[in-house]
């Protein structure tokens, strides 16, 4: 029996090694529906899994987290959006913002700070990791 509170997570990275550092940390207190590696595919998952989180890279080929995060955003998709990178600049933050995102988490803090994100995230708040 799955626990009510455990939020259903989309991950999308193009890198194997982040999918599965990311679903380890996140797989005691959320339900990974599913793990994909583009944006194209991050779309129809959106649409065919209904996560409540999609835990996203910015730099993938292709389309871009970014630009994935706009489409959903204009598609009318509530879901909400932690953006999961290895970009550590304050510039990206504001793009990552502006394009619906409400999570921000450098890859180097995801151990820390991914399922914090995730749960601000839920309750509707920001969640920046520590920029150096």
């Amino acid at each position: 029996m799955t626990a009510v509170n455990h939020p259903r997570v989309l991950l999308v990275d193009d890198n194997e090694t982040i999918l599965e550092r990311a679903s380890a940390t996140l797989s005691r207190e959320c339900e990974i529906v599913g793990a994909v590696k583009d944006g194209l595919s991050a779309l129809e998952a959106v649409h065919a899994l209904h996560p409540d989180v999609i835990v996203l890279d910015i730099s993938m080929p292709g389309m871009s987290g970014l630009e994935v995060a706009g489409r959903l955003r204009r598609a009318g998709s509530t879901v909400a959006i932690v953006f999961l990178t290895i970009h550590d600049d304050e510039e990206l933050v504001l793009a990552a913002q502006a394009a619906g995102g409400i999570g921000y988490v450098a890859k180097t803090m995801l151990p820390s700070d991914l399922i914090i994100a995730i749960n601000e995230a839920r309750a509707g708040r920001r969640y920046v990791s520590q920029l150096r």
